[in-house]
């Protein structure tokens, strides 16, 4: 009975390693995938709304590359944080993926409020821009005074914020399912804010559940 009981455990460990790839993979996929779906809108944007066929008008050099580095940003940051191991190639991922979020975050500001859907809206973009940007400052200000743990925890904050681009677009899409268009201005600043705050808020809530936070010295 002993055996039966250990044999059932060495099945499932294969079995849940197996389990964790194929989420693993159908994460890394789905960000893949809406990184592509940025990077081809920098350049694809004949389809777009006319809320932001103005904003691509009216910024024809800052919208496009604004859409480029924050796609390229969904791939960047996850590969730099995938390579901490690694040193060498962690450092080169890591300046690469800090210049790409740079371009990112500052651009983010006039798109956010150059002829914004509503002000609610504009204010949200706005402060995801300007917390990508305090985060990044800090994350470089922390490795370099040799605060890895403290180093860690920003990357990862980041890390979160960034994917407030994938959250945004599946709440939209879900919006469009079951809202069936309405109270389109309302759920777009809600949205602005929701996407990248809740991800980064779960981020900070569960750093302090395994400690990350106590054992980060002041």
């Amino acid at each position: 009975m002993a055996f039966s009981g250990l044999e059932s455990v060495s099945l499932l460990s294969p079995v849940k390693r197996a389990l964790r790839w194929v989420i693993l993979a159908a994460i890394a996929a789905f960000v893949i995938m809406a990184a592509i779906k940025a990077l081809t809108a920098a350049f694809l944007n004949d389809d777009f709304p006319e809320s932001l066929a103005i904003k691509v008008e009216l910024m024809p050099i800052i919208f496009p590359l604004h859409m480029l580095s924050g796609g390229l940003a969904l791939l960047l940051v996850p590969l730099a944080i995938a390579l901490r191991r690694r040193p060498r190639w962690h450092r080169i991922a890591g300046r690469v993926a800090a210049a790409d979020v740079l371009i990112a975050g500052i651009t983010a500001l006039p798109v956010a409020l150059v002829v914004p859907v509503t002000p609610w809206s504009a204010a949200g973009f706005t402060a995801q821009g300007c917390a990508w940007l305090a985060l990044l400052v800090f994350g470089l200000w922390n490795i370099r005074h040799g605060r890895v743990a403290a180093h860690r925890a920003m990357m990862v904050m980041l890390a979160a914020t960034t994917s407030g681009a994938i959250f945004f677009r599946i709440y939209l899409a879900l919006w469009a399912i079951f809202a069936q268009g309405k109270h389109f201005e309302m759920f777009y600043a809600c949205d602005a804010w929701i996407a990248w705050l809740l991800p980064l808020g779960i981020s900070a809530w569960l750093m302090r559940q395994n400690g990350t936070w106590r054992s980060i010295p002041v």
